[in-house]
């Protein structure tokens, strides 16, 4: 049976029905699918810890309006950083994309953007994105303009270490310290914290993610957690749980007085709850399981910002 126009060059992981695929202009799709606009979750888990770091940096400091502008404004970066973020990994992995099952049908290795149009995409993206960090405080500026390096090495991470998420960890929490510096105008011991516990959750969720893979991951010689840890992943996985929720409510009670601080580690301790969810119901045998909780930290890390915000108030 032929496949809906509305569907054509689809991608074998977006969310069914996406408004990609459905709402977009035709030609459109393939950069939008590029850039996995028709797949938002890791939109979210590069926006989250950026309103980590702003919510406890106004809860620290107390609230001025510039908040606002800040939140909004890591939205939109996020959409397009992750986008050229993801456009670049595409051009950099189009031949292991290629002999890989679930991604053989992105738009470069199924052939519906050439690589020169793809690095137009990306320069694009980047160009509005900058402007947007541009209207941010100096320091903050600069950590974005510094933020480049581990996006631009991820990709290649996994042909060198066993352990790539731990680059991808460094790439999407950047934004904990951006976001605190955009607000406060320096850094502290607390974004340093939040921003290690943001790794330690990336690692958590990204080894789910790599489950998917790991068979083909194997025959083409790529790296990553999930052939690290092979069969039993859970152990590691629970130093993961642990060292994400202690560092994340270090970085409270070193950022908050007390009673402020205690809201926040009740949000800490909420997200480590809901990493153990993940962690009782993980099935490395089923792909489609793995990527659904995968998909599920978008709640996971939206957990700890009410309590954030509760403290703030406080």
């Amino acid at each position: 049976m032929s496949q809906p126009a509305s569907g054509q060059g689809q991608v074998a992981d977006a969310v069914k029905g996406n408004w990609v695929d459905t709402l977009a202009p035709a030609p459109a799709r393939p950069f939008l699918r590029l850039s996995r606009a028709d797949r938002p979750i890791g939109t979210w888990l590069l926006l989250i810890p950026c309103w980590w770091g702003l919510t406890l940096a106004v809860a620290a400091t107390g609230f001025r309006p510039v908040a606002i502008w800040i939140a909004l404004g890591c939205a939109i970066g996020a959409f397009l950083m992750r986008g050229a973020g993801c456009t670049w990994n595409d051009v950099t992995d189009r031949d292991f994309d290629g002999a890989v099952a679930r991604t053989r049908s992105r738009p470069i290795p199924s052939g519906q953007v050439s690589v020169k149009g793809a690095l137009v995409w990306m320069c694009l993206q980047s160009l509005v994105s900058f402007g947007i960090l541009l209207t941010f405080h100096p320091t903050a500026i600069a950590l974005g303009v510094l933020s480049l390096l581990p996006v631009a090495v991820y990709p290649f991470a996994k042909r060198f270490t066993w352990w790539p998420q731990v680059f991808l960890g460094l790439a999407f929490n950047w934004g904990a310290l951006l976001a605190w510096a955009a607000f406060t105008g320096s850094l502290s011991l607390a974004p340093v914290l939040l921003y290690l516990g943001g790794i330690a959750w990336t690692l958590f969720y990204d080894t789910i993610y790599a489950y998917q893979d790991v068979e083909d991951d194997a025959l083409i010689g790529v790296k990553s957690t999930a052939r690290r840890f092979g069969d039993r992943p859970k152990p590691w996985m629970q130093v993961f749980l642990m060292a994400t929720v202690v560092l994340i409510s270090a970085a409270a009670l070193v950022a908050l007085p007390p009673l402020p601080a205690m809201a926040a580690l009740l949000g800490a301790w909420a997200m480590g709850w809901h990493l153990a969810w993940q962690l009782v119901r993980l099935d490395i045998s089923d792909p489609a399981a793995c990527l659904a909780l995968f998909r599920a930290n978008r709640t996971t890390g939206l957990i700890p910002l009410p309590f954030f915000a509760l403290a703030a108030v406080l």
